[in-house]
């Protein structure tokens, strides 16, 4: 479950292509998950730039009523596009089973099928359904290789080679035949195009500058290539970073961000709240008192809250904030707008079945802002729980560790994860016992 929208890149037949995907989210207690496309097509496109004047300009498609589409548009090329770790090689999969089934065979294979998998539930592909359903294999490959050592094992890996060489054309084809590239904006495109090259400019500033740097790395050094090739993201990230942010120093700072105090949301199995949140120094402090937040169902049930406050109560900690007062001013005259900005909402809602499937079906943005906020709360209200049980020494936070920061060096946690998964509901349920409804 995800509040995300993520690009990733699908290597098919027609090439490799970039498209969204909208993890699973859950809206009105149901869950969803969604790609770009519509009815009868997923979206796809040869080049970022393609996507990226796409999506600032089409309104018609799946996932314009997604939570989070508002910020997509305006996200640059770089944020679209896929990372190393949503780079799915559909149309390699028979060379990856070609190779033995260690711990990063079975990972790549794992990410590729659970992809296809989501592709052919979305889009309705029976076919590939048919194909994932012909053998245990592909679902086992969530669980690591264990179920692919011994006698038994290596039957379960013949079958799922042989199954592959005989009927993932099929997969391929009933892919190909959704995939399509819809006709975009040209003066969006001429913009995205430029702004493209820009990117592979700096990349290549960057290349040269990190070889100048190391004149005596050999290229066949599996390990020296690695190290350049992070020094060179690192430098790529620097420099967009740096381009953002004169970008956002011409931009007016809105009130919330003037006053440093945020709302923030947090979505539950059954109910979405809405508070405030701030950091005097580095301690987190949020809208309430003696450990219980005060927690709203809307934003303007906060606002009109807000309103009616008590200048003199002393039971608020958010009152310690030198800020406070501008916040009551503004609310008092009907002026308080509250806007809740993507990153200050946590879903809490499905992360523990997450985790229970494994690992690979867990969103790491989704985790990694759960886990902020848990130990915020934890931090504010004096509760040490949240952070000793998502300490890395312990097995749940080993396994929140490894999915927000993956690292192939590291040993895989191994499944099942039922004890991590009720671990991560009760915290879950702790965060639920100090929110106060008013």
């Amino acid at each position: 479950m995800a509040s995300d929208i993520v690009p990733i890149r699908l290597s098919l037949t027609a090439g490799d292509l970039v498209t969204l995907w909208a993890p699973q989210w859950r809206e009105d207690g149901e869950e969803w998950e969604a790609f770009l496309g519509d009815d009868d097509h997923l979206f796809a496109f040869g080049e970022v730039a393609q996507l990226a004047a796409f999506v600032r300009t089409a309104e018609g498609h799946d996932l314009v009523d997604h939570p989070a589409w508002g910020v997509v548009p305006e996200l640059s090329v770089a944020e679209l596009t896929p990372e190393d770790t949503h780079v799915y090689d559909i149309v390699g999969v028979p060379e990856v089973m070609a190779q033995e089934p260690d711990t990063w065979t079975i990972g790549e294979l794992a990410e590729t099928v659970t992809m296809v998998t989501s592709l052919a539930d979305v889009c309705g592909l029976e076919k590939v359904t048919a194909v994932l359903d012909s053998t245990p294999g592909f679902a086992m490959l969530q669980q690591g290789t264990l179920p692919f050592t011994g006698r038994e094992g290596d039957r379960l890996w013949a079958k799922l080679v042989a199954t592959v060489a005989d009927r993932w054309d099929e997969v391929i084809d009933a892919l190909d035949a959704v995939v399509t590239t819809p006709e975009v904006d040209e003066k969006a495109l001429a913009a995205a195009s430029v702004e493209a090259e820009r990117l592979a400019e700096r990349e290549a500033a960057a290349v040269a500058t990190v070889r100048s740097a190391h004149p005596d790395a050999s290229e066949d050094d599996e390990e020296e290539r690695e190290l350049e090739d992070d020094a060179v993201e690192d430098a790529v990230e620097e420099q967009v970073a740096e381009d953002e942010a004169e970008q956002e120093d011409g931009r007016e700072p809105t009130f919330w961000e003037s006053v440093g105090i945020d709302p923030i949301r947090i979505v539950l199995a059954d109910v979405e709240y809405v508070t405030l949140r701030c950091y005097l120094g580095d301690d987190p402090v949020f809208l309430g008192s003696a450990g219980k937040i005060d927690v709203f169902t809307s934003e303007r049930a906060l606002a009109r809250h807000l309103a009616d406050a008590d200048r003199s109560d002393d039971g608020n900690d958010l009152g310690a904030a030198s800020t406070w007062d501008e916040v009551l001013d503004k609310a008092s005259v009907g002026e308080l707008e509250v806007t809740v900005d993507e990153l200050n909402t946590y879903v809490l809602a499905g992360l523990a079945d997450d985790i229970a499937d494994g690992t690979l079906t867990v969103d790491p943005t989704q985790l990694d802002l759960a886990v902020e906020l848990m130990i915020d709360i934890g931090d504010w209200a004096g509760d040490e729980v949240p952070r000793e049980q998502l300490a890395e020494s312990e097995s749940l936070g080993w396994l929140v560790s490894f999915v927000i920061r993956p690292d192939p060096t590291r040993l895989a946690p191994s499944p099942p994860f039922d004890a991590e998964a009720a671990k991560f509901a009760a915290l879950v349920e702790r965060v639920r016992s100090r929110l106060r409804a008013v």
